[in-house]
């Protein structure tokens, strides 16, 4: 490694303590080093991107560098921490793997979307995790009609809906009752949220099928509003009568892996 990217979450470093801690012992050893607050700053060139923060602070990178193919080791900051794979403790045996080249590297799959209205279309950002369809506002069910490769598959009666990717298996999907996946599959999640029927099961798809959801009208006809987001940002309202458009994206999020530590025991791990 002879260039390294750092990318730090303020809140996690105010101080930027950890930040300095890198750069001072990465530049002893001949490394150069780029910080930024935002991915997007950081040179293509890099060898390794490190991001100082939480799950939140990879996400954010992941959409700012998407299809750059930069590898990104997230050191953990935060709490669970299922994409930081580094913990602080760990932080200088860790950065003599990267130094040795002792590292692997995989492709990771996004998603994308677009937001197709009345007025027109809106694209959504590539998500990492997952693109989540949920309700906002008042308290009230919402209906969504799914349509897979052109042809309607189910309408869900639910509080939103999670079209994830096997990286977001543990994330939002996770939390929502869905199927852990490990992340190096080529597939995609349906999993509803707080579902208003006895069938709550989540539906696996190939990674080449499109999904496409439609906001139907409520039960008393009338309109319902929804928000789209992608990884939790870049929210877009939804209205009765919109459809958004998701499936696999060209671009990928590239991880670099220190650890030969399996998905499950990973998870142990995590989970514990």
């Amino acid at each position: 490694m002879k260039k390294c990217g750092i990318v730090t979450n303020s809140t996690k470093d105010p101080q930027y303590q950890v930040t300095k801690r890198i750069t001072a012992y990465l530049k002893e050893r001949q490394v150069e080093c780029f910080t930024a607050k935002d991915a997007g700053d950081i040179p293509e060139d890099v060898d390794v991107m490190l991001v100082l923060g939480g799950d939140g602070t990879m996400l954010l990178a992941a959409r700012e560098t998407a299809g750059k193919n930069i590898p990104m080791l997230g050191v953990n900051m935060g709490t669970l921490g299922f994409l930081t794979e580094v913990e602080i403790s760990g932080l200088e045996e860790a950065l003599d793997k990267l130094l040795k080249g002792e590292f692997s590297s995989e492709e990771r799959m996004m998603l994308q979307g677009r937001v197709r209205n009345k007025t027109g279309e809106r694209i959504v950002t590539p998500a990492l995790n997952e693109i989540a369809i949920a309700r906002c506002g008042s308290l009230q069910v919402i209906r969504l009609k799914i349509y897979v490769n052109k042809m309607f598959l189910y309408e869900w009666k639910a509080d939103g809906i999670i079209v994830a990717t096997p990286t977001g298996s543990t994330g939002y999907n996770m939390s929502a009752g869905g199927p852990l996946v490990e992340p190096g599959a080529d597939l995609i999640l349906l999993t509803p949220i707080c579902a208003h029927t006895l069938n709550t099961r989540s539906i696996v798809l190939r990674a080449e099928d499109e999904v496409e959801i439609e906001v139907a009208a409520s039960g008393t006809g009338g309109n319902l509003v929804v928000e789209a987001s992608a990884d939790g940002s870049q929210k877009i309202l939804m209205e009765t009568g919109d459809r958004i458009c998701i499936r696999k994206s060209e671009k990928t999020t590239t991880i670099v892996r220190l650890s030969n530590l399996s998905f499950l025991e990973m998870l142990h791990k995590k989970m514990s």
